[in-house]
């Protein structure tokens, strides 16, 4: 038993050695530009630079993320296909009655890359100030204030809200952040909840209100503003996150190698202050921590979907 356990050992750590024998994909579920891209073409070029092997950023969108996860799913589990995986990867087994992969079984997570929140804004002619106040007039106006989304996080952000607070807002679904946030700018819908980056040059020119964050904290990006928390709704939190994933099976000494290696890039100068300028704090976790971190969300948002009455398109 103790000459089988050393042989594992001693094959797993060979095995890490001479991991990456070949290009690395790294699959993007989504299109190129979004948070998810700028994050693997800033670590991708540190893991080539690490390692003397291309790592290749394979943009996959469609299918709200699902052709790309089961492409991983079914990938080899060799390493040598790495995914970025979001909050909506947690969001979806409960959204969609059957998936084409299993969101535990067909996994190994291998570490959390980024969490950033999202900022509440309002049209400026809506007559609220802050949380607060926002609470207090959808509560006189049930049914009336629209809100927009353009995704499933910042419909979701929205419909937790909403649970916590007891209030009713309708939901306009848009196709993306861009039409979303010119009908909110035009006062066509009064909330959303969108990315930091997507409103804050909104917010300082005053086309819009700031009301707070939905972090855990307050984001280097916006530090003037109040956490959800500190504005009243205790406990709330609808923070954005992203991270890596490979296929399950694949050796736990290349899972570590990984981790290790991806934890050293997100820790380097240039790719820390231009994720903090995005918004994304950087965060880095064992593949324990965000396995249990993962889980833990697929929990928080089945409670929200099975209360907001969401379904997949």
């Amino acid at each position: 038993m103790v000459l089988a356990l050393l042989t594992a050992i001693t094959a797993g750590s060979a095995t890490a050695q001479i991991y990456p024998s070949k290009p690395i994909r790294l699959i993007v579920p989504f299109a190129p530009g979004g948070p998810a891209d700028i994050q693997a073409r800033l670590i991708g070029p540190k893991l080539t630079e690490a390692w003397g092997q291309p790592v290749v950023v394979e943009n996959r969108a469609g299918g709200n993320t699902l052709i790309a996860t089961e492409l991983t799913a079914r990938s080899d589990p060799d390493g040598h296909v790495v995914q970025v995986i979001s909050a909506g990867f947690a969001i979806n087994v409960s959204l969609y009655s059957r998936l084409p992969y299993d969101s535990v079984r067909d996994f190994a997570p291998v570490t959390q890359l980024t969490s950033g929140p999202a900022i509440v804004v309002v049209h400026p002619s809506l007559p609220a100030r802050s949380i607060k106040e926002l609470i207090q007039l959808a509560r006189s106006r049930p049914g009336q204030l629209t809100y927009a989304s353009a995704g499933l996080p910042s419909q979701l952000a929205v419909e937790l809200f909403k649970v916590m607070t007891g209030t009713d807002l309708v939901h306009v679904p848009y196709k993306g952040a861009a039409p979303a946030m010119i009908d909110l700018i035009a006062g066509h819908v009064q909330v959303s909840f969108p990315t930091i980056i997507g409103a804050l040059s909104h917010v300082r020119s005053g086309r819009l209100r700031a009301l707070a964050t939905t972090g855990a904290k307050r984001t280097p990006a916006a530090p003037d503003l109040p956490t959800m928390i500190e504005a009243g709704v205790p406990g709330y939190v609808a923070a954005n996150w992203f991270g890596t994933a490979v296929p399950a099976k694949t050796p736990p000494a290349i899972v570590s190698k990984l981790r290790q290696e991806i934890a050293r890039a997100l820790r380097l100068p240039d790719v820390s202050e231009r994720l903090l300028s995005q918004g994304m704090e950087p965060t880095s976790s064992t593949p324990e921590e965000f396995s249990a971190y993962i889980r833990s969300e697929m929990t928080k948002w089945a409670k929200v979907v099975k209360a907001s009455g969401a379904k997949a398109e």
